[in-house]
């Protein structure tokens, strides 16, 4: 039997971990850096969620999350919760310094492949499973986090990554990875105890994948693991939590077991009449995410209430909540104050979402009568939006509807190869790196004191030409081929073109976790997208001013551009996208005729947006395939396009990678040590292309052997007159010495094999 519960109803699915200021990451890398101890991390911890968790309460909420709190990744800590840590760290003694090395590496370990969580901007750490690997139980950090909770007295639910999405997750050595679900449904059972013991009414399980194509045997596997975890005799009731998508086939498989709960994504194409059919829902609690965990855009509520209400004669009750973890949206809209008043009025952040959720909860129990004036300003705003004339401009539409499909196409890639080979005259197996270089204090204090005022832009561009003249030499001393100016003017690849496009507004505070402790502030596509005056000219015509050597135009794709900003949701994605693209044309062109040779338009985020479901994809890859193309088709042949994609599982777009029909595609390769080649081999890619020999992302200094090694393998998969030599991604987030020795390293090992 279970404790004893009641429903609840208002919640949220889970939440940020950084901090309102970014007080976690800065905490974290204080520790890593060796500036503070372990106890100065864990206070910080402590205080973020103390704080958090007493304003959810205060908020309104009758269930609140715990355990969603993490130092770097919500997967890896489940690989700690179930003992599934690769054996290579096992021996570095201290546990938090071990949970860092299977997320960063050091200078022996090599850390655990990051990818994409689902189709999101977040990324989490693959956990690896082996023969070796013997799972056990490690609760001691959910336990611990929902004690803080219980002495606050604060209704706290426990949250946990499922076994089902954890081992579809995973990277098996065997390739069969659901074969251990029977091992971890055990322990799920145990740890299902423990918490009941520790006092937790509910247990929210997070499985996502259960919005992904599933097979009839998957399915099945579903409705057997919960039957099993629903027949324990000691155990809080259960929550499982499915989201990003529709449910499908494994909604119903939730529904014939005991659980208690099911939690469903109402924006991401979920519908009222999908649990209709269920009558096994009838005496479950639905919590429905009606409130967008992922977007920033206002709630209409009326349309909301709506789906609450309908629901209501399917489930045995309702509680409302937003439809994912509030992880992918900034804390609040409270330090916006720089925002125009208008779009400030179309938005809701996470504090925002939290008090719709309350709102719409409130209408639900005791009569829209109670919030009668939230209501009415949701509609207020929801009209100031619609009706707003930077939403439609006319040129742009006009512009976009002349285009063909001869704005697409260059000439075939072996006919613009031989004009690039006499253009550019390179070595084989040129050297190159992705963009960025490492973002000095020189550079964020020129950039602190721009924005206070204590320097002009005048004296800004002067520090930023001295930090591309540093740039320069450095690359010409290490003997690269093609170089790039190192981006110091730019604070972020998709918010720098975000504040020079039409269309576009940037927040102060609207920070949001990427990975680990990398923070980004994604801006916010509101209208028609244009480019009002050239981007890049004067920092790329300065570098190439500097040297004989080629210099890259560094530029940011459509797709990334929309996947790493807050899109509008009143038109299809392919539509802004192709906005989007029409700009970067432009500054192509600008780029090519002011005698740049080399254009690099980076689309690292091709997979991320990657609809969850096959049946979807197909219309996606043809749009982002087609804005990548209208981006660069209007250069000349003579003209070498590069790409860049990064983090990804790209199995998935093998075909669209080839279809962006870029001369050269630099790819992430160090971490899954060349599997992508075997990739692109099966699809007939012909292309060139630079799968990375140096992790970006670990502190580690590869060495020339292992750069050698890498090459090699590449070689046998990709002749020597198309192979690039070149990191994994942008060096911003390294420091200098490391980048000096790796690069050293890089264009030792490519000499040599030359």
């Amino acid at each position: 039997m279970t404790v004893s519960h009641t429903p609840f109803t208002a919640t949220v699915l889970g939440l940020p971990r950084v901090g309102p200021n970014r007080e976690l990451k800065r905490a974290t890398e204080a520790y890593w850096a060796g500036r503070a101890d372990a106890g100065h991390l864990h206070t910080v911890g402590r205080e973020l969620r103390r704080a958090q968790l007493l304003e959810l309460q205060a908020a309104g909420l009758d269930s609140v999350p715990v355990g969603t709190f993490s130092y770097y990744d919500q997967v890896l800590d489940t690989a700690v919760l179930l003992g599934a840590l690769p054996p290579r760290v096992a021996g570095i003694a201290d546990p938090l310094d071990r949970y860092f090395a299977a997320a960063r590496g050091t200078d022996t370990v090599a850390p655990l492949e990051m990818t994409k969580w689902f189709d999101t901007n977040y990324h989490y750490l693959v956990p690896e499973i082996g023969a070796e690997t013997v799972f056990s139980l490690n609760p001691e950090k959910l336990l611990a986090e929902l004690a803080e909770a219980i002495e606050l007295g604060v209704a706290a639910r426990p949250v946990v990554v499922g076994p089902i999405t954890f081992l579809k997750l995973a990277k098996a050595a065997d390739g069969a990875a659901l074969d251990r679900l029977p091992e971890l449904v055990a322990l799920y059972r145990d740890l299902l105890t423990q918490l009941a013991d520790a006092g937790a009414q509910w247990v929210q399980i997070d499985e996502p994948a259960l919005v992904t194509d599933l097979t009839e045997a998957e399915i099945a596997l579903v409705r057997e693991t919960y039957t099993e975890l629903s027949s324990g005799e000691r155990r809080p009731a259960i929550l499982v939590a499915t989201y990003f998508g529709h449910p499908d086939g494994a909604l119903a498989a939730l529904a014939d077991t005991a659980i208690e709960g099911v939690a469903v994504d109402f924006t991401a194409g979920t519908q009222v009449g999908d649990l209709a059919v269920l009558p096994a829902l009838a005496n479950k609690l639905v919590v429905a995410g009606v409130v967008d965990g992922r977007n920033i855009w206002r709630t209409d509520l009326d349309a909301a209430l709506s789906t609450l209400g309908t629901l209501l004669g399917s489930a045995g009750s309702v509680a409302v909540s937003s439809s994912s973890s509030l992880l992918h949206v900034p804390y609040s809209l409270t330090p916006e104050t720089g925002l125009d008043e208008r779009l400030r009025s179309w938005l809701a952040f996470g504090a925002e979402k939290v008090a719709e959720v309350r709102v719409l909860a409130t209408a639900l129990t005791t009569g829209t009568d109670a919030v009668a004036a939230e209501l009415a300003a949701a509609r207020d705003a929801a009209e100031s939006r619609r009706t707003d004339p930077r939403l439609h401009v006319e040129q742009v539409r006009t512009r976009l509807a002349a285009l063909d499909e001869s704005d697409l196409n260059r000439l075939p890639a072996d006919e613009r190869r031989a004009l690039q080979r006499d253009h550019l005259d390179l070595p084989v197996l040129p050297t190159t790196t992705i963009g960025s270089y490492p973002q000095t204090s020189t550079i964020r204090l020129a950039r602190a004191a721009l924005r206070k005022g204590e320097i002009d832009q005048a004296e800004y561009v002067r520090r930023m030409q001295a930090e591309i003249a540093d740039v320069i030499t450095l690359q010409e001393k290490l003997g690269l081929d093609v170089l790039v100016h190192g981006e110091p003017e730019r604070n972020d690849m998709v918010q720098y073109f975000a504040e020079l496009l039409d269309g576009f507004a940037a927040t102060d505070n609207g920070w949001v976790q990427s990975y680990g402790t990398r923070c980004v502030r994604p801006p916010i596509l509101f209208g028609d997208v244009s480019r009002p005056e050239p981007m890049t000219l004067s920092w790329i015509g300065y570098a190439q001013s500097l040297t004989t050597k080629p210099v890259k135009g560094m530029l940011t794709g459509p797709v990334t551009i929309l996947a790493w900003s807050f899109v509008r949701d009143d038109q299809p994605l392919g539509d802004s996208a192709r906005q989007v693209a029409l700009a970067i044309r432009d500054e192509t062109v600008d780029l090519e005729a002011q005698g740049t040779r080399v254009i690099q338009v980076d689309e690292p985020a091709l997979r991320e947006l990657l609809p969850l479901r096959a049946a979807d994809q197909p219309a996606y890859l043809q749009w982002s395939v087609d804005s990548f193309r209208l981006a660069t088709a209007g250069v000349a042949d003579t003209t070498q396009v590069h790409t860049h994609l990064c983090y990804s599982e790209f199995g998935e777009v093998i075909s669209a990678i080839a279809g962006l029909d870029a001369d050269v595609t630099s790819i992430e390769a160090a971490r899954s040590h060349m599997e992508v080649l075997d990739d692109l081999n099966a699809a007939g890619f012909a292309l060139g292309v630079g799968p990375g020999v140096y992790d970006i992302h670990s502190p580690r200094v590869p060495s020339v052997e292992e750069i050698t090694t890498s090459l090699s393998a590449a070689l046998k998969a990709v002749p020597a007159e198309r192979l690039w030599v070149n990191p994994d991604c942008g060096l911003k987030t390294r420091g200098p010495v490391e980048v000096e020795a790796s690069l050293r390293n890089l264009v030792t090992a490519a000499t040599a094999l030359r």
